[in-house]
């Protein structure tokens, strides 16, 4: 029996995550400060959100822009128009078909930090959370059931000093650096991820003598 242990192949080690799939093109920056009220204007409508996000993927054409979202190449056009204009995509190459010069679109970053727009005048609170919950409810849910997923959404309090939530807010960009940053697949479905650590003016339940002392009503 000794014999037959020790002649006992041990398993492979686990393979190493792949990287993940870079687009086919050279970002302009690794980050890039979104501090400027039209650059969130621009990232706040619906069809431009889903824009920057494509191209997050690889370079890309007004036509396959237009053919991938079901709009015309006119308005999708315009939509390149106001980001390229904020600075959040570039031309990043170009191509000659015939008589026409073909440009192809990329982010100038490859992630956008949004992290202090509360102090960005004219920006709403909570930017990023009602852009996401607008997709969640209104565009990226699905009448059927997605086999091996199943979405959840939760919300919790805590009352705990400030640096233990921001323990917890570290770990969230780190969880979401590691979803955002996940190798692309062909013909998969595109999911979300959102999260977030934030400051609330739920009030203390008071002490129980000071409720006795008020008395009843």
């Amino acid at each position: 029996m000794a014999n037959e242990e020790s002649r006992r192949v041990p398993p492979p080690p686990p393979s190493p995550p792949r990287a993940p799939s870079p687009p086919d093109y050279e970002f302009s920056h690794d980050i890039l400060e979104v501090r400027d009220p039209e650059q969130f204007k621009a990232v706040g409508d619906p069809t431009r959100s889903k824009i920057i996000s494509l191209l997050t993927e690889k370079a890309t054409t007004t036509s396959q822009l237009a053919e991938a979202l079901g709009q015309p190449k006119g308005s999708i056009g315009h939509h390149l128009k106001v980001l390229e204009k904020a600075g959040l995509i570039r031309v990043v190459r170009t191509r000659q078909v015939r008589a026409i010069t073909e440009k192809y679109y990329g982010r100038t970053a490859r992630l956008f930090d949004f992290r202090e727009i509360e102090d960005v005048p004219g920006v709403e609170p909570f930017f990023l959370m009602r852009l996401a919950m607008r997709e969640a409810v209104n565009e990226y849910v699905t009448p059927e059931p997605v086999a091996g997923f199943e979405d959840i959404s939760t919300l919790g309090h805590a009352r705990i000093p400030a640096e233990k939530a921001q323990e917890f807010a570290d770990r969230v960009k780190e969880l979401a650096e590691e979803f955002r940053s996940l190798e692309r697949v062909p013909g998969e479905r595109v999911y979300g991820f959102i999260g977030g650590v934030y400051l609330t003016d739920l009030p203390e339940i008071p002490a129980e003598e000071e409720v006795e002392g008020q008395g009843l009503h």
